[in-house]
């Protein structure tokens, strides 16, 4: 980037100094009525034949790119003063990651786990992720897999609601990229691991119809979701206070009515979770269980318990 940045400057400042094209960068001196020496040699070169003045409009023409190259490169360009990706995704992350997820990425940073007392009075200690271990929740990779370069940097951008992780969209898409490919040093899976292929969907016409919801809501019912989420899907089902998650930390299933899952609150985000799980949770994926038009059932069923449709 330093280099290019070289190479431009040259450019541009070898066309300043041409005595071609000096003159046309000041037009405006044909306006001066007491000249200096210098304003009248300018003057005296300043181009009068077509092919002088259509010189003068390439000038002005490379001038003009060179200055929107300059404005492009500046506005990419990086608040942490290196161009080195490496660098760069370590210095993003010990500035705006590390008092969560800890210098060695497992999730031990200065915050520690926040609580936060949901309607209900039910208490959620929420720990920042433990990047080591390489399990993420929120994917649109099948259950097992590792998330997709994708899925993290649309973490990074949006964040994660009714979470503590917020959003970081201030970030440049150099040091968005750079302390996504950062986070992932933490963790020999991707090193061992091949990326596996997002989850492919196509949302059905149905979805949210009466017909649709009554057959989720059977499959809601078969599938024991209720033990969980509880039958008017508040979180308060009959195993509710028994979940612990992958490393033995109580968790408490989610409230659909509170309106959105934290993925979201489209279609898309609901199937996903259903299909591909929340790997580390008690969420299990349902790709195995149910076929792929059960699954769009039951997200229509859950979409009327968030009251997404009536």
């Amino acid at each position: 980037m330093k280099e290019f940045k070289k190479c431009i400057y040259l450019i541009l400042t070898n066309t300043v100094k041409s005595k071609k094209t000096l003159p046309c960068l000041f037009p405006s001196l044909r306006l001066v009525r007491n000249p200096s020496e210098k304003e009248r040699f300018l003057m005296s070169q300043w181009p009068t034949s077509g092919n002088d003045r259509q010189s003068c409009l390439y000038t002005y023409a490379l001038l003009s790119m060179l200055v929107v190259f300059i404005a492009v490169l500046q506005s990419v360009g990086s608040a942490y003063g290196t161009d080195n990706a490496a660098d760069l995704g370590k210095k993003v992350y010990e500035e705006q990651c590390m008092i969560c997820h800890g210098v060695k990425g497992d999730g031990k940073g200065l915050v520690g786990a926040l609580n936060r007392v949901e309607r209900g009075g039910r208490i959620l200690n929420m720990h920042p992720r433990d990047f080591t271990v390489g399990v993420f929740r929120f994917r649109t990779t099948p259950t097992g897999c590792l998330p997709t370069d994708e899925d993290i940097l649309n973490i990074i951008d949006n964040g994660i609601s009714k979470s503590s992780m917020p959003s970081f969209k201030d970030l440049s898409k150099e040091e968005k990229n750079a302390v996504k490919d950062y986070i992932k040093t933490f963790s020999t899976r991707w090193k061992e691991e091949e990326p596996c292929k997002p989850i492919a969907m196509k949302k059905p016409k149905w979805i949210g119809k009466e017909d649709s919801t009554t057959k989720g809501k059977r499959i809601y019912k078969d599938m024991k979701c209720w033990e969980c989420h509880g039958e008017d899907g508040k979180g308060k089902g009959t195993k509710a206070d028994k979940l612990k998650d992958d490393w033995g930390r109580p968790i408490f299933p989610f409230n659909f009515t509170s309106g959105a899952l934290k993925r979201g609150a489209k279609p898309e985000d609901v199937y996903i979770t259903f299909t591909a799980g929340l790997d580390g949770t008690g969420m299990p994926s349902y790709e195995d269980s149910l076929n792929e038009e059960d699954r769009w059932h039951l997200v229509s069923y859950t979409l009327k318990l968030m009251r997404r449709v009536e």
